[in-house]
């Protein structure tokens, strides 16, 4: 058993109480190798903004859970070495699909875990999920559940057909399974094709396609229900074009990749919704730098001399996404 204290991470409890009450969100970015946490932690020190370090079950089954839990406490290390003197990083399980794998993580030294039951019936969502809540609660690891179903494709989480939370069902939900944030549906979705085209309309002067809105009449009603209790959003990755025109250009094919624009989620930051996820666009920064340099310079063989734009590419999005989308920065001096 590993303390995430002994580790020098936070649970999300502090970090959360005070976004919603400051109107801002923290970030939570998924990360899966050297160079992306590398990026993360550089962008919230330089930033002074709390950060959620995200890892879902394909993550450890790609890194290693061994590997990535002593990079997270390497994480802490590198953040005060970059003169960020009190770190609040947390280390996160993004989708836990199972009681066995949230226990895991809690004894490997996560701060919070996520059990996503959404798929499950309602009563058994409510019960693996109190499941979770009661054994993370032992340690001070902070859980969160999902009620509603979000569509699109991520690691192995993967839904045809959104399903929209119901506000009737998040009071009775939140009391009985003790979670202590609850991640909802309300139009995100996973991956970097977050809507069919012909869910979308097109700007006629550019021809790009314009996303369907998000249900903020929805997310209104479950605040009104819940008022004050932390909210999450997931599948919130802009697809910023930028990257994806990168990747085209230089060799990719992601036609009609489509996110949710920046404008909505910087609305959503501002209301109870203090933890928004972001994995695509990162995958796509990362991905874009690596075609833009191959291509550029084709005798290169070295994993550093890509992987270091790579790196830097990442690093410009994050800090985009605290200051500009989530207003986390300067939170955690």
């Amino acid at each position: 058993m590993v303390s995430y204290k002994e580790l020098g991470l936070v649970n999300t409890r502090e970090m959360f109480k005070k976004a919603v009450a400051g109107g801002y969100a923290i970030p939570a970015f998924n990360f899966n190798n050297m160079e992306q946490l590398q990026a993360i932690i550089m962008a919230a020190a330089e930033t002074k903004s709390p950060v959620i370090l995200q890892v879902s079950k394909g993550a450890r089954n790609y890194a290693n859970a061994t590997l990535l839990r002593y990079m997270a406490e390497g994480a802490v290390a590198y953040a005060k070495e970059l003169g960020w003197e009190h770190p609040q990083i947390c280390l996160h399980l993004d989708h836990g699909d199972s009681f066995e794998l949230c226990k895991n993580c809690v004894d490997m030294g996560f701060s919070s875990v996520m059990i996503d039951a959404s798929a499950l019936p309602y009563e058994e969502n409510i019960a693996l999920s109190k499941k979770v809540a009661d054994y993370a609660h032992q340690y001070d690891v902070t859980v969160e559940a999902e009620l509603g179903v979000l569509a699109g494709v991520e690691d192995e989480v993967s839904a045809e057909q959104s399903h929209y939370t119901r506000p009737e069902e998040v009071i009775d939900f939140a009391t009985r399974t003790g979670c202590d944030s609850l991640a909802i549906s309300v139009g995100t979705s996973h991956g970097a094709y977050k809507f069919k085209p012909e869910q979308c309309t097109r700007d006629p002067k550019t021809g790009k396609l314009v996303p369907p809105p998000l249900a903020f009449d929805v997310l209104h009603e479950i605040e009104k229900k819940l008022p004050g209790f932390p909210i999450v959003l997931h599948g919130s990755s802009s697809v910023p074009q930028e990257y994806v025109d990168m990747c085209n250009k230089y060799g990719g094919n992601l036609p009609n990749a489509i996110g949710i624009p920046e404008e909505q989620l910087r609305e959503a930051a501002k209301s109870a919704v203090c933890k928004i996820n972001i994995d695509s666009d990162s995958r796509l920064a990362m991905t874009a730098a690596i075609r833009k340099h191959l291509a550029e310079n084709p005798s290169h063989f070295d994993p550093r001399q890509y992987l270091k734009p790579a790196r830097e590419e990442m690093k410009k999005m994050y800090i985009h996404k605290i200051v500009n989308v989530l207003g986390s920065d300067g939170k955690a001096e």
